[in-house]
C-alpha cells in the first residue's frame, strides 16, 4: 500500500516527464538546429551574421537594421551554403554594433564593416554573459558591459578592457558587407571567453 506522499512524488514526476515530452514535441526544430552538423564550430569565413533573439531571430542582419551608437545587437553566426545557424555553443554568441568610424581606433575600423563591428559576447573574466550597453565608468562614451562582476569593454577600441577584473579584451570577428547581409571576413581575433570556458 503506497502512501498519500508517495501518490504526490509520483504524479508530480509524471506531470514534469509529460510537461517535457510536450514542450520538446511542440518544438523539435529548436532542439534538432543545436544538433545540426556544424552548429557548435566556431564562426568560419563567409558566414553571414544573423538575429540571435527577437521576432527577428534567424534572420540575416543588415547594416541598415543597426542604430548607429548602439545598442548591440545579439547575433548568431550562419554557414550560408547549408543554412546551419552556429548557436550549437554559446561560445559563437557576438554583438554587433553600428559606430561612428571616426571614433574607432585603426586596428577596429580596419576589422569593421563601415563602422560596424562584432565582438564575443562571452566575458573573458569569468565567462558570464555580456549584457548591458552603458554609459562606461571610466568615460562618457556607452561600453559594452558584464552585469555580473562590471568588467567594461570599448568596442571603439578593439574592446579593450576599461574598467573591472577582466584580464583581456572580447574576441573580435572581422566584418564585411555583402549583398546586403554582414559577413564574417576571419575567424575570431583573440581567444573567447574566460579560461575555463575554453
Amino acid at each position: 500500500m503506497s502512501s498519500s506522499s508517495d501518490q504526490t512524488r509520483r504524479t508530480i514526476i509524471l506531470t514534469a516527464v509529460a510537461a517535457a515530452a510536450h514542450m520538446a514535441a511542440s518544438n523539435p526544430a529548436a532542439a534538432a538546429d543545436e544538433d545540426l552538423p556544424g552548429s557548435d564550430e566556431r564562426p568560419q569565413k563567409a558566414d553571414v551574421l544573423v538575429f540571435a533573439e527577437g521576432e527577428r531571430a534567424g534572420e540575416i542582419i543588415n547594416p541598415k537594421d543597426l542604430t548607429l551608437g548602439g545598442p548591440p545587437v545579439r547575433a548568431w553566426p550562419k554557414d550560408p551554403k547549408t543554412s546551419v545557424i552556429r548557436k550549437g555553443s554559446r561560445l559563437n554568441e557576438v554583438l554587433v554594433v553600428r559606430l561612428d568610424p571616426a571614433e574607432l581606433d585603426d586596428e577596429t575600423r580596419a576589422r569593421g564593416a563601415d563602422g560596424i563591428v562584432a565582438y564575443s559576447a562571452i566575458c573573458t573574466h569569468a565567462g558570464c554573459p555580456i549584457t548591458a550597453w552603458v554609459k562606461g565608468a571610466a568615460g562618457d562614451k556607452a561600453v559594452l558591459q558584464c552585469v555580473c562582476h562590471n568588467s567594461e569593454f570599448d568596442p571603439r577600441q578593439s574592446a579593450q578592457v576599461v574598467f573591472g577584473p577582466a584580464p583581456r579584451r572580447l574576441a573580435a570577428l572581422a566584418l564585411a558587407t555583402a549583398d546586403g547581409a554582414l559577413t564574417v571576413t576571419a575567424a575570431f581575433g583573440g581567444k573567447v571567453g574566460a579560461q575555463q570556458a575554453g
